[in-house]
């Protein structure tokens, strides 16, 4: 099965270097995407660019597809199943949920000069970086990449209602499935309270396990997929 890996904000296809040798042991293809924006000048891309590449990808591959988000990637991915729910076998989503219609993608910090640059790791103290040592803290901090504003503010479209009849896995790293649940069922994600098939999946991790826990994710992604 072809995995198409899409990390979050502020990073690229690089981030799933730990985990792309370990689906290929358990006898998968993984294929990390670098999108528009994640290069110089990257003030130029949009997220009609970023999900343009995303398809791009998912029509690359012969047959169906697994599309992997990570935190905010994880709209993307959802976005993905919208748009190609014919080729999209399954949607894994790591640490986040999508948004819907209409909403903005990732509108979470100021922008400056056209991006929104990393802002530390003030943001994320607590369990979702509870396991990340110095030495990673550094090396994700040094390597990441400002996302352009006409990507953080751009506007989510979706369309075609049977990306609710594509399958999801929600892979809960610094929250629980229960936690997952209980917000899903009580409406606060409407996207994945109208999907028809959700397995909620823990990870003893924060909320970078493709860092810190790459081998478990991979096996965990593999799982999900063969299942």
């Amino acid at each position: 099965m072809d995995f198409l890996l899409i990390a979050g904000l502020w990073l690229d296809g690089s981030a799933w270097d730990a985990v792309v040798p370990q689906l290929g042991a358990l006898g998968h293809n993984g294929v990390p995407l670098w999108l528009p924006g994640q290069g110089a000048p990257p003030t130029t891309a949009t997220l009609a660019d970023q999900h343009a590449a995303v398809l791009a990808a998912v029509d690359a591959v012969a047959g169906s597809v697994v599309v992997v988000g990570h935190s905010a990637a994880c709209t993307l991915a959802w976005m993905a199943a919208d748009a190609r729910p014919d080729k999209v076998a399954r949607v894994e989503m790591i640490g986040g949920f999508p948004y819907g219609d209409g909403e903005a993608y990732a509108d979470f910090f100021e922008a400056t000069d056209g991006v929104m640059p990393f802002p530390g790791w003030g943001p994320f103290d607590g369990p979702d970086s509870a396991d990340l040592d110095e030495h990673q803290r550094r090396s994700i901090a040094a390597a990441a990449i400002p996302v352009p504003e006409a990507v953080t503010k751009g506007v989510v479209q979706l369309r075609d209602w049977r990306r609710f009849e594509v399958p999801v896995t929600l892979i809960c790293p610094e929250f629980s499935p229960a936690q997952a649940q209980e917000w899903i069922d009580g409406g606060e994600v409407p996207e994945l309270s109208k999907a028809r098939h959700i397995d909620y999946v823990d990870i003893s991790s924060g909320h970078w396990p493709m860092f810190t826990r790459p081998a478990e994710l991979a096996r965990l992604l593999s799982e999900a997929a063969d299942a």
